[in-house]
Formats: C-alpha cells, structure tokens, sequence
C-alpha cells in the first residue's frame, strides 16, 4: 500500500516549507497583527479548492476572531463543479466583494490561489491594495512563477503581494504517482496552506500577547462551559457588515 510512501510526500512538502518559508510566515504575521492591533481584520480568501484553507482559520477552535473568510457561494465547489473555475476568470468580480466586505487600510487580506494567475485572485490583490489594506499571497512558485497571467495587466498574485508565501505544491498540485499508473494523484496545496494558515494564526496570537494584548480565541464548543464564552465573540466580531 501507498499510505506510508504518501504521507512521507506530504512531509517532504512541509519540510520544504520549514526551510524556506519560515521568513515570510512570520513577516505576513506581522502584518496580521499589526491589523488586528488598529482594530482591524484578517479577511482570508480562495476559490475553488482554495477556499478549504481560508475556512480551516474561520470560527473555529484556536481560531483567532479577527479572522474574516470570504467564502462566496459562486466561487466555492458545492453548487456545480467547473462553476468555480469560469467565474475565477471574469473581471470585474473581486472588487464588488472587497466593497461588500468593506475591506479597508486597517486590514489585511490573504488570498490563496495555487496558479496565482486567475482573474479574480489578481483583482482581489488590485482592489484592497487601492484600498490601503495589506496583501498576503499564498501560491505555488512552482506554478505562478513558470504560467502568464490571465488578467489584462499580465499581473500576478506575486507581483502585487507585500508579502508571498509558497505552499511548495508542484505545478498542477497533483504530484503524486504510484506504480502502473499514468496519472498525477495527491495533492497537498491545501494540506500544507492549511498547516501555514495556522502557523500565522499562531504567530499573530504571539506577537499581540508580546505587546500586552490579550487576542480574542474561540474555544471548541464541544467543551463544556464555550458557548457563553464563544456567543460574546460572535456578537462583537461576526456580524454581516464589518
């Protein structure tokens, strides 16, 4: 069986990361916790695929409550398969969605895309930079750097980030194959995003306790005693609107 050989692939992947993108996990935690020390918020997003490591930071246990996803429906894999992937081309999309989240220069946006080079992740960087908010890429190099971009200004994702960070995912994310078999299996863009994800998470948790800050941290409501604790969180940070 192929679980041994697999799961040592995965390592490989973040053993890359460990080596090579320590600097840039905690330079966007930097960044993430200057926002969440303005009073701002962590908005966090990706389409297709993508959008698993903007949700696995998103009210969750250890999650921090500054943390916004941006998880529409049309750009999310549950209504239609290639729906997704048509949309992340059409221009014009990203900046309605920095304008409904009211996305400003307190903030800090991280947007996740495998290629980087779609239109709408290229737009998403565009439109909340124009608004004065940080950028955070996470992308694979290996992808982004060697395709043109698909945006009109040949723009993208790591050419417009103030901070990039690369997942270590190979081309294509599927990379994995087993003997007798001609195609690619196991991706690990989302496995690995989310373990970088977190470590910012952590890192911002950290850098804001250095300063005297006490973050806001939701705890699991499976233990007893959370959901008074969580529902006050709710109350402050998830409305609708900023």
């Amino acid at each position: 069986m192929e679980t041994r050989r697999y799961l040592e692939f995965v390592r490989s992947k973040l053993d890359e990361v460990l080596l090579h993108e320590v600097g840039s996990i905690e330079a966007a935690a930097r960044i993430v916790a200057d926002s969440c020390e303005k009073g701002g918020r962590f908005y966090v997003f990706g389409s297709g695929h993508s959008h698993m490591v903007a949700e696995d930071v998103y009210i969750r246990a250890g999650g921090l409550a500054f943390v916004k996803a941006i998880l529409t429906p049309e750009l999310m894999l549950h209504e239609m398969p290639n729906k997704s992937t048509y949309l992340e081309r059409l221009p014009g999309y990203a900046e309605a969605i920095v304008n409904l989240y009211k996305i400003d220069e307190k903030d800090t946006l991280m947007v996740i895309s495998n290629s980087g080079r779609n239109v709408v992740p290229v737009e998403m960087c565009m439109a909340a930079k124009a608004k004065g908010a940080k950028v955070i890429a996470m992308t694979s190099l290996k992808h982004c750097q060697n395709v043109t971009s698909r945006h009109p200004s040949g723009k993208r994702i790591i050419d417009l980030a103030d901070v990039v960070i690369d997942n270590c995912a190979e081309a294509g994310d599927a990379a994995y194959q087993i003997e007798g078999f001609d195609g690619l299996l196991g991706p690990t863009s989302d496995s690995i995003g989310c373990a970088i994800a977190q470590a910012i998470i952590v890192d911002t948790v950290e850098l804001l306790v250095a300063k005297g800050i006490q973050p806001p941290v939701l705890k699991s409501s499976n233990l007893d005693g959370a959901d008074a604790y969580n529902d006050a969180l709710f109350d402050r940070y998830y409305g609708y609107w900023k």
